[in-house]
């Protein structure tokens, strides 16, 4: 365990003594059983301006007041000191049930106290209702704590108070704050979205020169995004972010040039699959969606969505309850690209498919068509290890003027010889394993090559 792993634990220590302190005087003032403090506004705020660690980090960055740090605590509270929370199952035996004030709830694998909104209320302003009402803004959606995605968006059961909901923090900041490396959420149901990357570089993709040209274009806005909206006075006219359309066969690059924008910038690339998440049962695809840009918001990744034509497809005239469902599903999609502030990057194997209404909300549609004889040589020259070599006899510019393939192909093409070759033991590929290799990928597309 890391020095700064231990300054953090006894920081954050030190931070649920206070929240304890907080607590215990509220619950004093409550039931009128005597108090040293006269409200827990007296209660000495523990100094972090002069502490370092991934907290103290978060405090200060952002300026987190006394009353931010406690909903941060009390919903950290669960994870590391929940003996802490038991003080709030206190019964009311008037009733003999728990007391409505102080909120909460718990779950069948979990028999702490899981604080709700109405706990945070409970703990900041008692009974004193004016002030309940203005701790209210501290949950807005613009509110710091939901702004920077640090608390999650819960909602409450249909029909139940807001205040009802559960108070916990997301995933990616109960990770940073307890061991203060990033959490990159992992591909589920409820985050249906894949963090991407590649090892190749810019100088190992093979495209066209205009392509290149226009992808230019997004490295420059991804380089100068900042100080177009700020420094010179733009954010007010332009939208925010950055909207392109990718099209083209499989095969082609797409993928491996949304890896490579982010490799270069620094940024995270999270690869969505609308195919797979566009739900047969209603409203869950918004739910999907959601998740992934409340996670992506304030963070800059960059979010590529892969088979656009589930949703971006020719619209459809409504003429069922299913088309007008689809539809809102696109509308409601588009809103969220619109209003996002990174890049995002739709790609489609056929740029017809898209309806054209859609083409004009794309600053770029960039069209990454299948490799040219010459471009396929370069693949065919650069795919192969330089310890697995093809023989001398074999001629790779036949082979690319005869066969019309992708990048994607000849690197199956080149992992199926690879193998061979290791499996001979002579590291040396034969033109046999490239005509074999062929033939398993001709196979795909229902061509037999003799």
């Amino acid at each position: 365990m890391t020095q700064e792993i231990l300054q953090n634990a006894a920081l954050i220590s030190s931070e649920l003594d206070w929240l304890e302190k907080v607590l215990e005087t509220r619950l004093k003032l409550f039931f009128n059983s005597g108090s040293e403090y006269p409200d827990v506004t007296s209660i000495p705020v523990p100094d972090l301006s002069q502490e370092s660690g991934p907290y103290a980090h978060l405090v200060n960055s952002l300026g987190l007041g006394p009353a931010e740090r406690l909903i941060i605590l009390l919903a950290l509270a669960p994870h590391l000191r929940p003996e802490a929370l038991d003080l709030l199952f206190s019964q009311n035996s008037a009733y003999n049930r728990p007391f409505t004030i102080f909120g909460g709830t718990t779950s069948a694998k979990f028999p702490g106290f899981l604080p709700t909104h109405q706990t945070a209320f409970f703990l900041l302003a008692g009974h004193d209702l004016a002030q309940k009402i203005q701790f209210q803004e501290m949950f807005r959606p613009k509110a710091v704590l939901l702004l920077e995605n640090i608390i999650s968006r819960e909602d409450p059961e249909r029909g139940d108070p807001p205040q009802s909901a559960r108070l916990t923090l997301t995933p990616e900041y109960l990770e940073y704050l307890i061991t203060g490396k990033e959490f990159i959420p992992a591909f589920s149901n409820d985050f249906p979205a894949r963090h991407i990357s590649s090892q190749m570089t810019w100088d190992e993709i093979v495209l066209p020169d205009h392509t290149l040209e226009e992808l230019h274009e997004i490295q420059d806005w991804l380089e100068y995004s900042d100080e177009l909206r700020n420094d010179i006075g733009l954010g007010r006219k332009i939208k925010p972010g950055y909207k392109c359309l990718f099209t083209g066969p499989p095969g082609t690059g797409k993928t491996l040039t949304a890896c490579l924008l982010g490799k270069t910038t620094g940024k995270d690339v999270y690869r969505i699959d609308l195919s797979m998440i566009v739900s047969k049962y209603i409203g869950e695809t918004e739910k999907n969606l959601a998740r992934i840009f409340d996670q992506a918001e304030n963070r800059n990744w960059i979010l590529f969505f892969d088979e656009a034509d589930a949703l971006f497809g020719k619209r459809s005239d409504t003429q069922s309850s299913h088309d007008r469902y689809a539809n809102q599903e696109v509308s409601y999609l588009l809103q969220r690209v619109e209003d996002y502030g990174g890049l995002v990057i739709l790609a489609s194997n056929f740029r017809e498919n898209i309806d054209p209404a859609f083409s004009r909300r794309f600053h770029s549609i960039i069209d990454f068509p299948a490799p040219t004889r010459t471009e396929r040589l370069r693949l065919w020259q650069q795919s192969f290890s330089s310890q697995v070599a093809p023989g001398e006899s074999i001629d790779l510019e036949k082979i690319a003027d005869r066969y019309d393939v992708t990048g994607a192909q000849i690197m199956n093409v080149v992992h199926y010889c690879t193998l061979r070759a290791l499996k001979r033991g002579d590291r040396v590929i034969h033109l046999k394993d490239i005509m074999s290799g062929m033939r398993k990928e001709m196979a795909k597309d229902g061509i037999t090559l003799m």
